[in-house]
Protein backbone atom coordinates (compact mmCIF):
# COMPACT_ATOMS: atom_id res chain seq x y z
CA UNK A 1 0.00 0.00 0.00
CA UNK A 2 2.69 2.50 1.12
CA UNK A 3 4.26 1.71 -2.65
CA UNK A 4 1.23 2.42 -4.57
CA UNK A 5 0.91 5.91 -1.95
CA UNK A 6 4.31 6.56 -3.11
CA UNK A 7 3.77 5.86 -7.02
CA UNK A 8 0.66 8.02 -6.97
CA UNK A 9 2.59 10.67 -5.27
CA UNK A 10 4.89 10.28 -7.99
CA UNK A 11 2.81 10.76 -10.79
CA UNK A 12 0.91 13.18 -9.50
CA UNK A 13 3.78 15.64 -9.57
CA UNK A 14 4.69 14.57 -13.10
CA UNK A 15 1.05 15.62 -13.97
CA UNK A 16 1.73 18.77 -12.31
CA UNK A 17 4.57 19.34 -13.80
CA UNK A 18 3.44 18.78 -17.30
CA UNK A 19 0.27 21.01 -16.61
CA UNK A 20 2.55 24.24 -15.30
CA UNK A 21 5.03 23.28 -18.49
CA UNK A 22 2.01 23.61 -20.95
CA UNK A 23 0.43 27.44 -18.96
CA UNK A 24 3.87 28.46 -18.95
CA UNK A 25 3.96 28.15 -22.55
CA UNK A 26 0.68 30.05 -23.08
CA UNK A 27 1.50 32.34 -21.10
CA UNK A 28 4.82 33.14 -22.78
CA UNK A 29 3.78 32.56 -26.17
CA UNK A 30 6.59 29.91 -26.86
CA UNK A 31 7.30 26.56 -25.86
CA UNK A 32 8.03 26.02 -22.16
CA UNK A 33 10.77 24.95 -21.07
CA UNK A 34 13.10 25.53 -24.19
CA UNK A 35 16.37 25.95 -22.94
CA UNK A 36 17.59 25.09 -19.15
CA UNK A 37 16.12 25.77 -15.62
CA UNK A 38 18.37 26.80 -13.24
CA UNK A 39 17.02 25.67 -9.53
CA UNK A 40 19.50 28.11 -6.93
CA UNK A 41 19.97 26.76 -3.75
CA UNK A 42 21.25 28.85 -0.66
CA UNK A 43 24.30 26.80 0.86
CA UNK A 44 27.15 24.68 -0.65
CA UNK A 45 27.09 21.41 -1.97
CA UNK A 46 26.86 18.65 0.61
CA UNK A 47 23.91 19.60 3.13
CA UNK A 48 20.35 19.08 3.03
CA UNK A 49 19.03 21.50 1.02
CA UNK A 50 21.33 20.56 -1.73
CA UNK A 51 20.16 17.18 -1.96
CA UNK A 52 16.56 18.16 -1.84
CA UNK A 53 17.31 20.20 -4.94
CA UNK A 54 18.93 17.12 -6.67
CA UNK A 55 15.77 14.77 -5.55
CA UNK A 56 13.41 17.45 -7.30
CA UNK A 57 15.51 18.23 -10.52
CA UNK A 58 15.35 14.43 -11.50
CA UNK A 59 11.66 14.05 -11.56
CA UNK A 60 11.48 17.47 -13.66
CA UNK A 61 14.67 16.90 -15.58
CA UNK A 62 12.46 13.70 -17.09
CA UNK A 63 9.24 15.65 -17.20
CA UNK A 64 10.46 19.08 -18.54
CA UNK A 65 12.49 17.05 -21.16
CA UNK A 66 15.01 19.71 -20.21
CA UNK A 67 18.05 20.13 -18.27
CA UNK A 68 17.85 21.52 -14.24
CA UNK A 69 20.96 23.36 -13.38
CA UNK A 70 22.02 23.28 -9.66
CA UNK A 71 23.47 26.32 -8.33
CA UNK A 72 25.07 26.53 -4.86
CA UNK A 73 25.27 29.75 -3.81
CA UNK A 74 26.26 30.17 -0.36
CA UNK A 75 26.63 33.27 2.10
CA UNK A 76 25.45 35.94 3.90
CA UNK A 77 22.89 33.19 5.56
CA UNK A 78 21.62 32.65 2.06
CA UNK A 79 20.28 36.26 1.56
CA UNK A 80 23.05 36.46 -1.81
CA UNK A 81 21.08 33.32 -3.66
CA UNK A 82 17.65 34.68 -2.25
CA UNK A 83 18.64 38.00 -4.34
CA UNK A 84 19.61 36.86 -6.87
CA UNK A 85 15.84 34.99 -7.50
CA UNK A 86 14.46 38.36 -6.58
CA UNK A 87 16.14 39.91 -9.17
CA UNK A 88 15.48 37.30 -12.22
CA UNK A 89 13.00 37.36 -15.09
CA UNK A 90 9.96 35.88 -13.69
CA UNK A 91 9.34 33.72 -16.53
CA UNK A 92 9.57 30.29 -14.79
CA UNK A 93 12.98 29.66 -15.92
CA UNK A 94 14.28 31.18 -12.18
CA UNK A 95 13.53 28.90 -8.67
CA UNK A 96 14.93 28.81 -5.20
CA UNK A 97 15.03 26.09 -2.69
CA UNK A 98 14.57 28.71 0.44
CA UNK A 99 14.15 27.86 3.88
CA UNK A 100 13.05 29.80 7.64
CA UNK A 101 17.01 31.06 7.26
CA UNK A 102 16.53 33.36 4.11
CA UNK A 103 12.35 33.60 4.47
CA UNK A 104 11.85 33.96 8.20
CA UNK A 105 14.82 35.17 10.36
CA UNK A 106 16.89 36.78 8.02
CA UNK A 107 14.07 39.12 7.08
CA UNK A 108 13.10 39.73 10.84
CA UNK A 109 16.67 40.94 12.03
CA UNK A 110 18.39 42.07 8.86
CA UNK A 111 17.74 45.18 6.31
CA UNK A 112 17.38 43.30 2.93
CA UNK A 113 17.99 44.48 -0.30
CA UNK A 114 14.33 42.19 -1.52
CA UNK A 115 10.80 41.68 0.25
CA UNK A 116 10.62 38.15 1.18
CA UNK A 117 6.36 38.98 0.63
CA UNK A 118 6.48 41.44 -2.00
CA UNK A 119 9.44 39.86 -4.31
CA UNK A 120 8.32 36.49 -3.96
CA UNK A 121 5.81 33.57 -4.87
CA UNK A 122 6.04 30.45 -2.91
CA UNK A 123 5.32 27.60 -4.56
CA UNK A 124 5.22 24.92 -2.50
CA UNK A 125 6.73 23.81 1.00
CA UNK A 126 8.36 20.76 0.63
CA UNK A 127 10.06 19.77 4.10
CA UNK A 128 10.19 20.34 7.70
CA UNK A 129 12.42 18.74 10.52
CA UNK A 130 14.79 19.26 13.59
CA UNK A 131 18.13 19.40 14.08
CA UNK A 132 20.73 18.17 16.70
CA UNK A 133 22.78 19.22 19.11
CA UNK A 134 26.58 17.97 18.44
CA UNK A 135 30.16 18.30 19.37
CA UNK A 136 33.47 17.18 19.01
CA UNK A 137 34.18 13.74 20.26
CA UNK A 138 36.66 15.34 22.27
CA UNK A 139 34.28 16.99 24.96
CA UNK A 140 33.94 14.83 28.18
CA UNK A 141 30.37 14.96 28.22
CA UNK A 142 28.62 12.08 27.78
CA UNK A 143 24.74 13.67 27.81
CA UNK A 144 22.95 17.50 27.25
CA UNK A 145 23.11 18.49 30.79
CA UNK A 146 26.50 17.23 30.94
CA UNK A 147 27.54 19.46 27.74
CA UNK A 148 25.87 22.66 29.26
CA UNK A 149 27.88 22.50 32.14
CA UNK A 150 31.02 22.32 30.33
CA UNK A 151 30.06 25.01 28.14
CA UNK A 152 29.63 26.87 30.93
CA UNK A 153 32.61 26.25 32.53
CA UNK A 154 34.92 26.76 29.50
CA UNK A 155 32.89 29.88 27.65
CA UNK A 156 35.55 31.85 27.20
CA UNK A 157 37.36 29.04 24.87
CA UNK A 158 34.47 27.27 23.09
CA UNK A 159 33.69 28.18 19.67
CA UNK A 160 30.51 27.05 18.50
CA UNK A 161 29.87 26.83 14.21
CA UNK A 162 26.70 27.18 12.68
CA UNK A 163 26.39 27.56 8.83
CA UNK A 164 25.56 31.12 8.41
CA UNK A 165 24.38 34.17 11.20
CA UNK A 166 20.82 34.59 10.84
CA UNK A 167 19.85 31.19 10.36
CA UNK A 168 17.85 28.63 12.29
CA UNK A 169 21.10 26.98 13.59
CA UNK A 170 22.24 30.14 14.56
CA UNK A 171 18.86 30.47 16.69
CA UNK A 172 19.83 26.90 18.32
CA UNK A 173 23.15 28.09 18.91
CA UNK A 174 21.80 31.35 20.40
CA UNK A 175 19.86 29.46 23.01
CA UNK A 176 22.87 27.21 23.91
CA UNK A 177 24.91 30.66 24.22
CA UNK A 178 22.19 32.01 26.25
CA UNK A 179 22.62 29.16 28.54
CA UNK A 180 26.29 28.70 27.89
CA UNK A 181 28.03 31.90 26.78
CA UNK A 182 30.33 30.29 24.28
CA UNK A 183 31.97 32.34 21.22
CA UNK A 184 30.29 31.73 17.51
CA UNK A 185 32.58 31.12 14.40
CA UNK A 186 29.88 31.68 11.50
CA UNK A 187 30.60 30.10 8.12
CA UNK A 188 29.45 29.99 4.81
CA UNK A 189 27.34 26.47 4.93
CA UNK A 190 26.86 23.47 7.27
CA UNK A 191 29.48 21.11 5.37
CA UNK A 192 32.24 23.51 6.13
CA UNK A 193 31.56 23.90 9.84
CA UNK A 194 31.04 20.50 10.02
CA UNK A 195 34.61 19.46 8.83
CA UNK A 196 35.89 21.90 11.65
CA UNK A 197 33.79 20.39 14.49
CA UNK A 198 34.86 16.95 13.48
CA UNK A 199 38.48 18.18 12.88
CA UNK A 200 38.66 19.86 16.73
CA UNK A 201 38.84 23.24 15.34
CA UNK A 202 35.28 24.12 16.54
CA UNK A 203 33.49 22.14 19.80
CA UNK A 204 29.92 22.65 19.30
CA UNK A 205 27.01 22.94 16.71
CA UNK A 206 23.35 22.42 15.68
CA UNK A 207 23.78 21.01 12.09
CA UNK A 208 20.57 19.44 10.67
CA UNK A 209 20.35 15.70 10.70
CA UNK A 210 21.00 15.49 6.95
CA UNK A 211 24.48 17.45 7.21
CA UNK A 212 25.49 15.07 10.28
CA UNK A 213 24.08 12.12 10.99
CA UNK A 214 26.17 9.97 9.17
CA UNK A 215 29.17 11.90 11.10
CA UNK A 216 27.40 10.66 14.02
CA UNK A 217 26.96 7.02 13.50
CA UNK A 218 30.54 6.67 12.05
CA UNK A 219 31.57 8.45 15.21
CA UNK A 220 33.30 11.27 14.06
CA UNK A 221 30.57 13.55 15.96
CA UNK A 222 28.93 12.98 19.33
CA UNK A 223 24.95 13.87 19.42
CA UNK A 224 23.55 15.10 22.78
CA UNK A 225 20.32 15.64 21.54
CA UNK A 226 17.59 16.20 18.63
CA UNK A 227 15.29 19.36 18.74
CA UNK A 228 11.88 17.99 18.63
CA UNK A 229 9.60 15.64 20.98
CA UNK A 230 10.03 13.10 19.06
CA UNK A 231 13.09 10.71 17.95
CA UNK A 232 14.49 10.28 14.87
CA UNK A 233 13.64 7.18 13.09
CA UNK A 234 16.69 6.75 11.36
CA UNK A 235 18.78 7.46 14.96
CA UNK A 236 16.03 6.50 17.82
CA UNK A 237 19.02 5.86 20.50
CA UNK A 238 19.68 9.87 20.28
CA UNK A 239 17.11 11.31 22.78
CA UNK A 240 15.27 14.34 22.33
CA UNK A 241 15.85 17.85 24.11
CA UNK A 242 12.35 16.78 26.33
CA UNK A 243 14.21 13.59 27.42
CA UNK A 244 17.21 15.12 27.96
CA UNK A 245 16.13 18.30 30.12
CA UNK A 246 15.74 21.32 27.74
CA UNK A 247 11.98 21.36 26.59
CA UNK A 248 12.48 24.57 25.28
CA UNK A 249 15.03 24.02 22.61
CA UNK A 250 12.03 22.90 20.37
CA UNK A 251 14.26 24.30 16.51
CA UNK A 252 13.04 23.20 13.35
CA UNK A 253 13.91 24.00 9.72
CA UNK A 254 12.03 23.72 6.77
CA UNK A 255 12.62 23.77 2.88
CA UNK A 256 10.23 25.61 0.35
CA UNK A 257 10.04 25.62 -3.49
CA UNK A 258 10.08 29.88 -4.52
CA UNK A 259 9.88 31.67 -7.69
CA UNK A 260 10.40 35.30 -8.73
CA UNK A 261 6.89 37.43 -8.00
CA UNK A 262 5.19 38.15 -11.25
CA UNK A 263 5.96 34.36 -12.95
CA UNK A 264 2.49 33.41 -14.43
CA UNK A 265 0.28 32.19 -11.55
CA UNK A 266 -0.38 28.77 -13.75
CA UNK A 267 3.34 28.23 -12.02
CA UNK A 268 1.62 27.75 -8.88
CA UNK A 269 0.77 24.50 -8.84
CA UNK A 270 -2.99 23.48 -7.64
CA UNK A 271 -1.35 20.82 -6.00
CA UNK A 272 2.10 22.14 -4.89
CA UNK A 273 1.89 19.99 -1.76
CA UNK A 274 2.84 17.07 -4.28
CA UNK A 275 6.10 18.71 -5.12
CA UNK A 276 7.11 17.02 -1.62
CA UNK A 277 6.35 13.34 -2.99
CA UNK A 278 10.08 12.80 -4.98
CA UNK A 279 11.24 13.73 -1.38
CA UNK A 280 9.94 10.28 -0.71
CA UNK A 281 9.18 8.68 -3.78
CA UNK A 282 12.52 9.09 -5.20
CA UNK A 283 15.43 6.79 -5.75
CA UNK A 284 17.98 8.95 -5.61
CA UNK A 285 21.10 8.14 -3.55
CA UNK A 286 19.98 11.67 -1.97
CA UNK A 287 16.89 10.26 -0.54
CA UNK A 288 18.51 9.15 2.92
CA UNK A 289 19.79 12.73 3.46
CA UNK A 290 16.26 13.53 3.76
CA UNK A 291 14.32 10.58 5.35
CA UNK A 292 14.19 12.20 8.64
CA UNK A 293 11.93 15.24 7.39
CA UNK A 294 8.02 15.46 6.88
CA UNK A 295 7.00 16.31 3.54
CA UNK A 296 5.26 19.43 2.94
CA UNK A 297 2.15 17.58 2.38
CA UNK A 298 2.12 16.62 5.88
CA UNK A 299 2.13 19.88 7.42
CA UNK A 300 -1.49 21.27 7.64
CA UNK A 301 -1.58 23.33 5.00
CA UNK A 302 1.72 25.99 6.67
CA UNK A 303 2.20 28.55 3.67
CA UNK A 304 5.66 29.87 2.93
CA UNK A 305 4.19 33.05 2.71
CA UNK A 306 2.09 33.20 5.67
CA UNK A 307 5.60 32.52 7.32
CA UNK A 308 7.86 35.39 5.25
CA UNK A 309 4.66 37.69 6.31
CA UNK A 310 5.07 36.97 9.94
CA UNK A 311 8.78 37.35 9.66
CA UNK A 312 8.79 40.97 8.80
CA UNK A 313 10.45 43.23 11.30
CA UNK A 314 7.63 45.37 13.15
Amino acid sequence: MRRIKRLKRTFAIGVALLAISGSIGSALGEVYPSRPITMIVPYPAGGLFDALARILAEPMRGVLAQTVVIENVGGAGGSIAVGRVARAAPDGYTVAIGSADQFVVNAAIYPLPYDVVNDFEPVALLISGPVLIVSKTAVPAKNLKELMAWLKANHAQVAQGHNGSGGVQHLCGLELQRIAGEQFVPYRGAAPALQDVVGGRVDVMCPSPASSLAMVQSGLLRAYAVTDATRLASAPDIPTVDEAGFPQLHISVWGGLFVPKGTPKSVIATRAADAGSPCRASKSRHREVVADYQSGEHQGGMNARDAGRDSRPR
